[in-house]
Parts: structure tokens; C-alpha cells; sequence
């Protein structure tokens, strides 16, 4: 077909997408609907001047049915885009547009926007052809040619799957008897063009289960790839966790979430899309473990290094020297490096001795002062 290609979808289902393959992706996309759009009201226009313009309504209509489905998924991706300023979380929800199904469109809630651009490009693509083969611009020998060769694109996609050769077989046996009756002198022009809708919907049907076939492999490659890296995880929070309750009082409560009990990636579209909002259910509750086990860690070194630096500015102001602020320090000193560490305490301990070890005003400040 001709016209800028349909870009290639990035990232994967569930995962923020980079920034740079998102702008790359949109751009193409705004290119391909464009182009697209133009290519269907030519093919519309010349559907309409046909002869059998009514045989030409219902596949016209449905590839601008998909075509406003694309056109609506790209809308929703602009909007979280909003001009590049996606967050991380707002990258996440593109993923979900662009690999998950699309809501509006005749069938196009059993598809993703990826397999929807290249059902419409299958669909553009053989509106042309058809209005190729059309009795009064070609002979019966080349929609004849027009139909073996589409055949053998069907059976391409069937590949192995029994049912879909054996529809395939069904419409070759057609085929042949129509060139049988048509070297015996017969008009097969109404068999003819049932036959090409027929065999224009099988192709079209073939591509939308390869397209899927391939989606569906990929999220489960996707998501296989997601949980292996969980699970990676899982071990360091145990860690984390039992470090935190091991050096911290009144440690947090929260469980490490077991991976393993996520089971077996699913082979089927629907399965899988629930597996995958568990994994990222999975993520953010590691997430939240991991942020509440080392917060209790963080505040402990942050209020060493606290307490050292108003101890350094006590050597300089020469507070050390007082029996009250040494005793502050030595007492905040022993409670932050006992384990398990009562953070409460410390803290209290350590602005105790904040306080203490302040700068004094001169007896000069305060006679001004007075």
C-alpha cells in the first residue's frame, strides 16, 4: 500500500513507555491516519461511481468504522500525552490504549488499536483491490488471477490451523469450478464476485487472528518478562523488611506480596489481561514495601548524621563544653545506635540536643536586645 507505513507499536502492556517512542509513535500514527483517511474517500468516491456501487457500501463502511475507532484511541493517547508532559503513571495508561482493546467500532472491541491499524490496512487494501477486479474495468481472466493470488495469501496465514485450510480448500474448490465453467462459454460473473467477497473475508478474518495470535504472544512474552523481574525483586524486599524489623522499633506491618501465587502466565486474550493488572497490582505493592520498610532506615541515618553535625557545631561554638550538652549528646548518641532503635525517641533526643548545642547570644546582643 502505498503511503507512509503504519508505525510499529512500542513498549508493552502494563509498563511506561519512554517518553522519545511514544512522540516517534504518535507522529506516525497522526501520519498513517492522515494518509489513510484520504485513501478512503478516494476509494469511497470511486466505490459510489460504480455500477455495483451497493457490493462496495458495507466493506467501505467498516474500514471507516475502524478507521474512527484509530482516529478516537489517537485522541485519548493525545490527551495523556498532553504536549510531553506524561508522567511515568500517564505513560503506564498509554500502554494500556495502545495494547489494550479498543471500546467502540463494528468488532473493534475484540482487537487492540495495534491489531486494528493493520485490520484496516487489510481492509483498504482490499476495497482497491476489489474496485480493481470490477466487471467493467477488468476481465473475468484477471479477477480470476486476483482471486488465486488472495487465496494463496490466505493460506499463508492460516499456516497450520486445520479449520482455516480447510475453509481455504473449500474456496479453491469453488475457484476451480468456476474456470471450468467459464472454459465451457458460462457467464460467471454473479458466482464470480461472491466468491471474491467471500474469499476477501476470509483473508481479512485470517489476518485479524494472526494479528491477534502475534499480540497475544507478545503480551505473554511481555508479561512473562514482567513477572520474572518481580520475582527477581521479591528476595530484596524480604531483606529490606527483615533488616527494618531487625534495626527498627515499631516496625511497618506490611507483607512481601509471593509472586509464585500468581500461578502460570494464560494463554487466552481476556485471562491474560487480568494476569497483567495482578502484576501491576503486584509492582505497586512492592512499591509500597519497599518505601515503608526503608523510610524507618532512611530517618535513622538521616538523624546520625544530624546529631554529628550539631555535635561539630558544638566544638565550634564551644557548647561541648557544657556538662548539659555533653549529657545530651551521649544520651542521643546511645539511643540512635541501639537496635532495635526507637525512632520517636531519637528524634526527640536529637532536637533536644539541636537545641542545646545552638549558638548563644553575647552579652553584647543582649543588652541591645534589652
Amino acid at each position: 500500500m502505498s503511503g507512509p507505513e503504519a508505525p510499529e507499536a512500542p513498549g508493552r502492556l502494563g509498563e511506561p513507555i519512554p517518553a522519545p517512542e511514544l512522540l516517534r509513535y504518535l507522529s506516525g500514527l497522526e501520519a498513517w491516519l492522515a494518509h489513510r483517511r484520504t485513501e478512503l474517500n478516494r476509494l469511497d468516491q470511486a466505490a459510489q461511481a460504480s455500477p455495483a456501487s451497493e457490493s462496495y457500501t458495507d466493506d467501505v463502511l467498516l474500514a471507516l468504522t475502524m478507521w474512527q475507532a484509530i482516529r478516537s484511541r489517537t485522541d485519548e493517547l493525545v490527551v495523556v500525552w498532553d504536549s510531553g508532559r506524561a508522567d511515568a503513571v500517564d505513560r503506564e495508561k498509554m500502554s494500556q490504549l495502545v495494547w489494550g482493546r479498543l471500546d467502540s467500532g463494528l468488532g473493534a472491541a475484540l482487537v487492540s488499536l495495534v491489531e486494528a491499524v493493520t485490520l484496516c490496512d487489510a481492509m483498504i487494501s482490499q476495497v482497491r483491490a476489489r474496485l480493481s477486479f470490477d466487471p467493467d474495468t477488468a476481465d473475468q481472466a484477471s479477477r480470476l488471477r486476483g482471486l488465486r493470488a488472495g487465496l494463496v495469501r490466505c493460506e499463508d496465514l492460516a499456516g497450520v490451523d486445520t479449520a482455516s485450510r480447510e475453509l481455504i480448500e473449500t474456496l479453491r474448490t469453488r475457484e476451480r469450478k468456476l474456470v471450468a465453467q467459464a472454459a465451457r462459454g458460462a457467464d460467471i460473473s454473479g458466482p464470480l464476485a461472491e466468491l471474491e467477497a467471500r474469499a476477501a473475508l476470509a483473508e481479512r478474518d485470517l489476518i485479524v487472528q494472526v494479528s491477534q495470535r502475534r499480540t497475544l504472544e507478545k503480551g505473554r512474552s511481555d508479561a512473562r518478562g514482567t513477572m520474572a523481574a518481580l520475582e527477581k525483586r521479591e528476595p530484596t524486599l524480604h531483606e529490606l523488611a527483615q533488616r527494618c524489623r531487625r534495626e527498627i522499633a515499631h516496625p511497618p506491618k506490611l507483607a512481601v506480596p509471593d509472586v509464585s501465587r500468581l500461578g502460570a502466565v494464560p494463554d487466552t486474550r481476556t485471562e491474560l489481561d487480568a494476569f497483567v493488572d495482578r502484576l501491576a497490582a503486584v509492582g505497586r505493592a512492592f512499591d509500597a514495601v519497599a518505601d515503608a520498610y526503608s523510610k524507618p532506615l532512611r530517618e535513622r541515618a538521616e538523624l546520625r548524621y544530624r546529631l554529628e553535625g550539631a555535635r561539630a557545631a558544638a566544638d565550634a561554638n564551644g557548647r561541648s563544653a557544657s556538662p548539659t550538652v555533653r549529657s545530651g549528646y551521649d544520651e542521643a548518641r546511645a539511643v540512635v545506635a541501639q537496635t532495635p532503635c526507637d525512632l520517636t525517641l531519637t528524634r526527640f533526643l536529637v532536637e533536644q540536643y539541636e537545641y542545646l548545642s545552638r549558638d548563644l547570644p553575647s552579652v553584647g546582643q543582649e543588652g541591645r536586645a534589652r
